[in-house]
């Protein structure tokens, strides 16, 4: 499918600086799979915490890309749009594992799968990488509520 630039992604997640972690859909296959990336820089504002002395992007942080990927990869699917009134939360994190630091000039290349959605709930694989690299690999599950 076509790649998304950052209006798109912007049509599709609520989140917005400095909490918006995608900056492109490369490919993308409706229920099935996801390849986005993450352009880091020394200017996001996290990195004047953690680390001052040596910039570590927060784990937390991958994980929440990660996250981010997903939801996209869902809503796509759902045929969504960011609004006012709905939003995807986090319902789990299983076989969490973080591999390689992330530092600022690196980009990561997010790649979600669809593993099962029932009722409301997704649950993807991803796996965040930078180069040929595994940095942090999950698997989230995530809901979609109205508000």
């Amino acid at each position: 499918m076509k790649p998304l630039d950052i209006h798109e992604i912007r049509k599709i997640l609520p989140h917005r600086y400095p909490f918006l972690l995608i900056d492109r859909i490369l490919d993308h296959d409706a229920d099935k799979s996801l390849l986005a990336i993450k352009n880091v820089t020394i200017n996001e504002p996290f990195f004047q915490g953690h680390f001052p002395y040596r910039p570590v992007m927060p784990g937390v942080l991958i994980l929440e890309a990660l996250a981010q990927a997903s939801a996209i990869l869902a809503s796509i699917g759902l045929g969504r749009r960011a609004s006012t009134n709905a939003v995807y939360l986090f319902a789990g994190a299983d076989k969490v594992r973080f591999k390689r630091q992330i530092e600022p000039g690196d980009q990561i290349r997010i790649e979600a799968t669809m593993l099962r959605k029932l009722k409301g709930i997704w649950k993807c694989g991803a796996v965040a990488r930078v180069g040929d690299e595994v940095c942090c690999s999950a698997e989230l599950m995530f809901t979609y509520k109205e508000l």
